[in-house]
Order: C-alpha cells, then structure tokens, then sequence
C-alpha cells in the first residue's frame, strides 16, 4: 500500500463493505458479525476520521463519542496491518481528537496487549489505576 492521508469522515461517505474489510483485517468480529450495529454506531459517532492510501484505499479508521463538552472517549482505532508501524495509529488519534482539545475528560478502552500498552502511554495516556491513581475505570461488557 502507498502513503496515506488522514481526513474528517462522515459514515455516509464510507463504503460498507471496505469498512468491514478493515475491521475484518484487525480481526474485530465482534462488529463484522454486527454489520447493522457497525454502520450505526459509524453515523452515531461525533468525529470521525479515516486513513487513505494514495489510490483510495481504507487503511484507518479512528472516531469519537462526545457530549463536546466533558468527556471525549475515543473508540475504535483502527489500522490495516500493511500501514502499521508507521505513525497512522498517531495521526489518526490526533485528527479524531483535534477537535475536542478543551475536553478535559478524554477516554479509551482497549485490550491488554502489551503492544496496545505501549503505544498509548507513547502518546501520552496514563493507565488508570498505574500512573493515575486518583482514577478508578469501570465497565460492563453486555454481550
């Protein structure tokens, strides 16, 4: 794949189907099993960015869900495996969340794979409960 480009998206502009080839190449198929659900949660979100190669083709995908004014939480960051390692995952946080610098509150949740670990604390994120421990997370799976 070629260079890619980073840009302000909207879920209509969004081609189904390379939306699913993407999740489907990170192995994200608690949304490819959900089509319906991934195309709704796509047009419910608040910001959202995509990656380009220079013929066109999704290599990345981040969004966010806000109220714009407390809390920003990042969701789904996404990078096709052939433009990984190369500084996308971090210009596609960066545009998802330029538009929420005055956000005090701004979340993510993600696995515990080390290499997740090590690439958000790179960019800044404290784990809470690790380097923030005035901070407790919680969450409900509902599967």
């Amino acid at each position: 794949m070629s260079r890619c480009t980073v840009h302000p998206a909207t879920a209509d502009d969004l081609d189904p189907e390379e939306v699913l080839e993407l999740y489907r190449s990170v192995g994200w198929t608690g949304y490819t099993d959900r089509p319906a659900v991934l195309a709704a949660a796509l047009a419910g979100s608040t910001h959202l960015v995509v990656a380009r190669t220079g013929d066109g083709v999704l290599a990345g995908l981040a969004r966010v869900v806000s109220d714009r004014a407390t809390i920003a939480y990042l969701q789904d960051v996404l990078v096709h495996p052939d433009q990984q390692r190369r500084g996308l995952g971090a210009a596609l946080i960066t545009a998802a969340l330029a538009p929420f610098t005055g956000v005090r509150q701004q979340v993510l949740l993600t696995d515990d794979e080390p290499g997740s670990r090590a690439f958000y604390t790179a960019l800044g994120w404290a784990e809470v409960g690790a380097d923030e421990p005035r901070l407790r997370a919680y969450v409900r799976i509902v599967d």
